[in-house]
């Protein structure tokens, strides 16, 4: 089975109690790139905006920030 790469960026909203609009704001980050990561709409991802991410919510570890789950779109 595939693997694919998840954004986790309503868990991480939620967590840090923050909006999309704001978490674009701190990060820089496009609100319309943040949607399309949270719904898994991006067909790569571009990494500046997770390091962007992690540095706007001063996270360390960044399986905070993204996932490795099975393709269930496969076959």
């Amino acid at each position: 089975m595939r693997k694919r790469i998840v954004v986790n960026i309503a868990e991480l909203t939620h967590k840090h109690k923050i909006s999309l609009r704001e978490l674009s704001r701190i990060s820089k980050v496009r609100h319309a790139a943040l949607s399309e990561l949270a719904n898994g709409k991006r067909e790569s991802i571009n990494f500046s905006h997770i390091v962007r991410i992690a540095e706007a919510l001063h996270i360390e570890d960044i399986r905070e920030i993204i996932d490795l789950v099975d393709d269930k779109e496969e076959g």
